[in-house]
This record gives structure tokens, C-alpha cells and sequence, in this order.
């Protein structure tokens, strides 16, 4: 497959989590034009069973493909865990994902060796990032703590809410125990609320989140094939949705923080 340097980056996840990988993105690659596809029609994916996963992130990678994307960002955690393996076997473009990042973070920022990770149950049933950080460092002890229902806490418009505050004390509260010094947010959705997390965690534990060590990757990537865009083309950023485009433009607007025009909305199957 021939690959044009004008092409833009296809990114997706499994609604608007993933912006605030892209809003890295747009920060260090501001000549690069990004598509981004939130999946919101079936988010959340922390319920879903890694079959349903490596199928809706093969159709998501293809519609990206089809549409010219010269490398594909799979900003979420649970569909990175699930199907990364899978879609850069089969895929004609690069993949990327966010676990890789963020474990090579966090084994770099421990000191006592004991990092935390908070997920969606698909993430933590992966195990993908006891895996990843073992691969680096295989001393250091991870603890993983599911947390059912935070990213649709966040996403579902009161992300500051006492319920969200609920689920992150109770997310937190074992990792605290634990003694951890470092933590991964494993969810794309959960930076929008690091300072809430950050209070429970204590000022001393530092968190690691996925935005800038991926941006980071992608940049790198492009350099490496030779496949970036001219520095002075101002990048664009375009959207699809297969939920509601009204209810993304909506959301999505306060997670990427910036301007979110049009949304084009496609169909999947399921």
C-alpha cells in the first residue's frame, strides 16, 4: 500500500476519551491532519468481551484505512488491551496503541517500584499492562483495580459529579493501600478528571496518562517512514461519530477543548 505524507492520521476510540489523545496530537503535530472516529453508538467497551472488542477495533481500523489514514491511533485502553496484536498483523498501515506508552512511563517514573493501574474491567482482564511493564521491568509490582462505571461517569455530562467522586475514592482507596508511587490512567476518559483522582491518590503519587507519550509515538512513527506532512500546512481535524453526532459534538467539545464543527456520522454493524 502506498502511503502519501499528505494523508492524515485516523484515530479512534470508543467515544470521546480518545480526544484528549488527540489534543496532544494537535499540539505536536500541528502540521499533521487528523480523523478521528468515536464509537459512541456502542461505547462503553469496559463491559465487552474481547471478542466483540478485536471485532469493532478490526471495522473502526478499516473505515480509517479506507478513508486514506497513513497510520491509525487506537486511543483507548480496552481496545488497544483486546486487539492491537490483531489489527497490526492485519493492518496495511502502522498501529498504534496506548498501553506500550504509558507502561514505558510508568516504569520510568517509579521509585519504590509498585505501580498502580486503573482500568475498565476489559483492560484489567487483558492483563496487558501487567504484561507491558513486566516486559520492561519485571520487578515491578503492579496492582490493578477495575473501575465499572467511571468512564461512563465522565462522558455522560456531570463527570464532576458526587457520583463520580464516589467511584473514583473507591478506585483509589486500594492502590493507597498498596503503597503505590506511580499510577497509570488507563482509560482515556480518565484525565478529565486527574485532579480529582490526583486528591485521592495524595500529592506524592504521580500519574501517568497516555496523551502526550502517544503523541509522542506518532511523531516519532511518521519520522521514522519519512511520512510527515510539510511543517508550514496548518493540520485539520475532522470527526465522525456512529452515535448521535449532536450528543459527540457536545462532549467531545469539552474534552478536547477546543472548537468541534461538523460531525459526520457513520454506521457499523451491532
Amino acid at each position: 500500500m502506498r502511503v502519501r505524507p499528505e494523508a492524515p492520521i485516523g484515530m479512534f476510540d470508543s467515544g470521546v476519551g480518545g480526544l484528549t489523545v488527540l489534543h496532544a496530537t494537535l499540539v505536536r503535530l500541528p502540521h499533521e491532519d487528523v480523523a478521528y472516529l468515536g464509537d459512541t453508538g456502542r461505547f462503553p467497551y469496559g463491559p465487552r468481551s474481547r471478542d466483540e472488542l478485536i471485532a469493532y477495533a478490526r471495522e473502526l481500523t478499516g473505515i480509517l484505512v479506507e478513508r486514506g489514514a497513513k497510520v491509525v491511533v487506537v486511543a483507548c485502553n480496552s481496545a488497544t488491551a483486546a486487539a492491537l496484536p490483531t489489527l497490526q498483523r492485519e493492518s496495511p498501515v502502522p498501529v498504534l496503541g496506548v498501553v506500550t506508552p504509558e507502561a514505558r512511563a510508568a516504569v520510568q517514573a517509579t521509585r519504590n517500584r509498585r505501580v498502580g493501574v486503573l482500568a475498565t474491567e476489559a483492560t484489567v482482564a487483558s492483563g496487558r499492562y501487567v504484561e507491558a511493564i513486566h516486559d520492561l521491568d519485571a520487578g515491578v509490582e503492579v496492582v490493578q483495580v477495575a473501575c465499572p462505571g467511571l468512564a461512563e461517569a465522565i462522558q455522560g455530562g456531570e463527570p464532576y459529579s458526587e457520583r463520580t467522586l464516589e467511584l473514583a475514592q473507591a478506585a483509589c482507596a486500594p492502590l493507597r493501600e498498596a503503597g503505590v508511587d506511580t499510577v497509570v490512567l488507563g482509560c482515556t476518559h480518565y484525565p478529565l478528571i486527574r485532579h480529582m483522582l490526583q486528591r485521592e491518590l495524595g500529592a506524592e503519587v504521580q500519574t501517568i496518562a497516555a496523551a502526550e507519550e502517544l503523541a509522542e509515538e506518532i511523531a516519532a512513527t511518521l519520522a521514522r517512514k519519512g511520512w510527515q506532512r510539510d511543517p508550514e500546512h496548518r493540520g485539520a481535524y475532522t470527526f465522525l461519530a456512529t452515535g448521535d453526532v449532536e450528543a459527540f459534538r457536545a462532549e467531545g467539545t469539552r474534552f478536547l477543548q477546543l472548537p468541534i464543527g461538523a460531525v459526520e456520522h457513520v454506521d457499523v454493524t451491532g
